[in-house]
């Protein structure tokens, strides 16, 4: 505790599962439809198995009806139409069941493991690859407009594989096993032409290779070259953009296949994609891609041209006899992240949320390689006291040299690289505030609307990133004293701006981790802080009644490092009594042992030393209150830290806990004890 700790980003793993299953005596009209559709399955016409896929596939959106199917065993009735005849149920199968993976959260993906959805899975994708080259085409096209089923079917197929991989180490020891790594990088070969299957192999791509070293044998000279073959395509569509950050970042993670001569210059042209993909103003492209969909849609004014747009491929199937009526596919497509329900002639959207994408994408891959591989670091979601270990100190920071470091090793080479792409630059002009206009744009219209999120999430993923380089930068390298002063004044202006303290608590963490890296920073180069102790103080009143932990922690660890600084200083006696007083009722009342500690650390480093320190800590009687407190704190670690705590959690408390006993005795020799 009374360190930060870098953040490393996991990709964000399909939505949590839905409700309980219901038992059958509360048979409702979800299990009715699914008893119906799940029979249709099994008809001899291939037109009637469609429907029924496509009717499953868009019920399975739906996370309340996902139980009545999964009691019903729809992966193992869903998993041999992946083999069916006929390409339209193929695909129209792969869609549900790639429906139910994203929607189903970690225990439905089990499920399907269990339930063996990779064998059929496997020999599809191997089967589509073979078939790849051949360009079929439906014997009846969708109003001209040709339909490639092969590539379409191996999209659905890829973005299942995706889902599945991500969420179930048994799925990934499959792939390995299988070899399907050769399958999914023939996909990649039609970039130029599918950029959308392109993307979604570089999805698969980048999960399957985080973490996975089993892997990284397969990657040959010749997988590698289709790799960097699209990394550096021309093409300037946001597509492509997003296609090669998520080749870039697939690169990264099978970095230990590439020779060490070739390393330093691999990884300037991973930078080289990310510094390109963060240059562009995200709020300027809002504004100018919204327009040109106006544009479009005035000119889009006759009613056949409207009808060829509803009935393009995306949105239906149609039969084999040309008099049967056209059937709704109702598939969630994903093509990139958060944009599977965007309709097909929603270009200009779909290409501005790759943007975003991309640039998310970006950020969390420079975190990433920021930060040390420690295995405690994986479940980054879910961090709390653990975050606050002293580790990441030996780990990520060398006092001697200042330099970036990874755990690579960078070169001084690639060191200049990074900053000659200008990357903390173009991270800090992520952390500004969403430009005003493209929010006010987003927000009038439904189905720009969702980017909203995106433009919050890009700022919070800068300012993780922003903390990170603080973490393992060297304060020359960063600009020196005055660029953190002026550093220190655009977050307080991002805290302090509106009226009210922000609310959001992934800004709100985000934020406070940055803030609490660069006066941690500051601090340990005697630079003079720019925030005022009643900032401080609001702040951190504000920031304890969140709900999130690591929002608590940080927020007491700012006061404990402000507050330890002002305690050199002259006539802070009355601004250290507030902070004790607040640091003192968080250690007593705060309901996570993880913040109380944290609260205690902070009081050490406050009252360790200095004249002021020492007669605030006599007025607020600091040294009986804490010799009250102290059984009471053993007491809670005994009680609670079992079974509630991890044991890297356990061990910081158990450090706190032995500083607490020596903090008093320190006290105590100071001639400190009250009559």
């Amino acid at each position: 505790m009374g360190k930060s700790r870098a953040r490393r980003f996991r990709r964000a793993p399909p939505a949590p599962a839905g409700p309980a299953l219901q038992s059958d005596c509360e048979r409702g009209p979800e299990e009715e439809a699914a008893a119906e559709l799940l029979e249709k399955l099994q008809h001899p016409s291939a037109e009637v198995r469609e429907y029924a896929c496509a009717s499953i596939s868009q019920l399975l959106q739906q996370k309340q009806v996902i139980p009545a199917f999964v009691q019903r065993d729809v992966v193992r009735c869903l998993g041999p139409l992946l083999m069916d005849p006929s390409l339209a149920v193929r695909e129209t199968a792969a869609g549900a069941l790639r429906n139910l993976s994203a929607c189903g959260g970690f225990d439905v993906c089990d499920d399907m493991v269990t339930n063996d959805v990779m064998t059929p899975l496997v020999v599809l994708l191997k089967e589509c690859s073979t078939g790849l080259d051949a360009n079929q085409l439906s014997p009846k096209k969708c109003r001209g407009v040709n339909k490639n089923y092969i590539e379409d079917i191996a999209n659905e197929a890829i973005n299942l594989l995706w889902n599945i991989c991500e969420c179930n180490n048994t799925a990934l020891y499959i792939f390995n096993k299988e070899g399907c790594l050769e399958a999914v990088l023939h996909y990649m070969k039609k970039f130029a032409t599918n950029v959308d299957l392109a993307i979604s192999v570089a999805n698969c791509l980048q999960a399957v290779t985080e973490d996975n070293p089993d892997l990284l044998s397969s990657f040959n000279a010749s997988a590698q070259q289709i790799l960097e073959t699209v990394m550096l395509s021309p093409e300037s569509t946001m597509k492509h953009i997003l296609l090669r950050t998520l080749i870039a970042g697939t690169i990264w993670n099978i970095k230990d296949t590439i020779p060490a001569g070739s390393l330093g210059s691999t990884v300037n042209a991973i930078l080289k994609i990310f510094s390109e993909s963060l240059a562009i103003d995200a709020g300027e492209t809002i504004i100018r891609m919204n327009e040109a969909e106006k544009n479009r849609l005035k000119l889009a004014v006759e009613p056949e041209t409207e009808e060829n747009m509803s009935d393009t491929t995306e949105n239906c199937v149609l039969s084999e006899d040309d008099n049967m009526e056209e059937i709704p596919k109702g598939k969630l497509r994903r093509e990139n992240d958060v944009s599977d329900l965007l309709p097909s002639d929603k270009w200009e959207l779909k290409e501005v949320t790759a943007l975003l994408t991309a640039q998310q994408t970006a950020l969390e891959i420079i975190v990433n390689m920021c930060c040390s591989e420690d295995p405690s670091d994986d479940e980054w979601e879910e961090l709390s006291s653990s975050d606050e270990s002293d580790l990441f100190m030996e780990n990520s920071y060398n006092e001697g040299s200042g330099l970036l470091l990874s755990p690579l090793c960078l070169s001084d080479e690639v060191n200049s690289a990074f900053l000659n792409n200008l990357i903390p630059k173009k991270i800090l002009e992520k952390t500004a505030f969403p430009n005003s206009v493209a929010v006010d744009i987003c927000t009038h219209n439904p189905s720009w609307k969702p980017l909203i999120k995106k433009l919050n999430a890009v700022q919070c993923r800068a300012l993780t990133c922003l903390q990170s380089i603080l973490l393992v930068s060297d304060v020359d390298c960063l600009g020196g004293a005055s660029a953190l002063q002026s550093l220190a004044q655009h977050l307080s202006q991002l805290i302090f701006s509106k009226t009210e303290l922000p609310t959001d608590t992934e800004f709100l963490e985000a934020v406070t981790s940055a803030l609490r890296a660069l006066l941690q920073t500051m601090a340990s180069k005697n630079i003079s802080q720019c925030m005022t102790p009643e900032q401080l103080l609001a702040l951190c009143e504000a920031g304890i009644q969140s709900s999130n932990t690591s929002v608590r922690v940080n927020v007491v660890s700012i006061l404990g490092i402000s507050g330890s600084v002002l305690a050199k200083g002259q006539d802070t006696a009355e601004t250290l009594k507030m902070i004790g007083k607040f640091l003192l009722e968080v250690a007593m009342k705060e309901s996570s042992l993880v913040v109380a500690g944290e609260a205690l650390d902070a009081l050490f480093d406050v009252f360790a030393d200095g004249e002021e320190a020492e007669r605030a800590a006599l007025q607020i009687k600091l040294l009986s209150t804490l010799k009250e407190f102290q059984p009471v704190f053993r007491m809670r670690i005994r009680k609670e830290g079992k079974g509630e705590y991890s044991t890297d959690q356990l061990c910081v408390l158990d450090n706190v806990k032995m500083n607490l006993r020596r903090f008093i005795a320190y006290q105590e020799t100071l001639g400190k004890t009250p009559t």
